[in-house]
């Protein structure tokens, strides 16, 4: 990647992996280039981040961006402009991280490759990240 970090496309890679030590210790193989069929849902890593060491954050995020290209995630939202309705207002930055399946997310989340790098995240932000499985059928999914 060379383009220059900003401080807005620096949060973009927040997005990884829930407490290492909740983790599996191992996830099913999925085919590293298996598409999406027309039954099987995409899944969302998304992530909620405030940033308490920009420095650092900037070493993550240079880390992560190649391991979760490796994975076919693809950024749906990289943290732009958030506007809060009700409830609890969300972090600094939200980021959305698209994968072809849920198992394709999960084997992302708890890679080696990841996990080698989330505790450079844990020094730099606070996060709070989930994996959620889109529907397949929207038209036919329950409310």
């Amino acid at each position: 990647m060379d383009h220059i970090m900003t401080r807005s496309n620096t949060f973009a890679l927040a997005l990884l992996l829930p407490v290492v030590a909740c983790s599996p210790v191992s996830q099913p193989e999925v085919a590293a280039n298996a598409p999406a069929g027309p039954n099987i849902a995409k899944a969302y890593v998304v992530a909620e981040i405030n940033v308490t060491d920009l420095e650092a954050y900037r070493q993550y995020v240079q880390a992560a961006f190649p391991v979760i290209e490796s994975y076919g995630g693809r950024f749906l939202t990289r943290g732009g402009t958030t506007v809060h309705i009700e409830g609890l207002p969300p972090a600094e930055r939200v980021m959305i991280i698209e994968f072809e399946s849920l198992d394709r997310a999960k084997e992302f989340e708890y890679s080696q490759a990841y996990r080698d790098i989330a505790p450079l995240r844990h020094q730099a932000a606070e996060s709070r990240l989930f994996i959620i499985e889109g529907a397949a059928d929207v038209a036919s999914a329950a409310p």
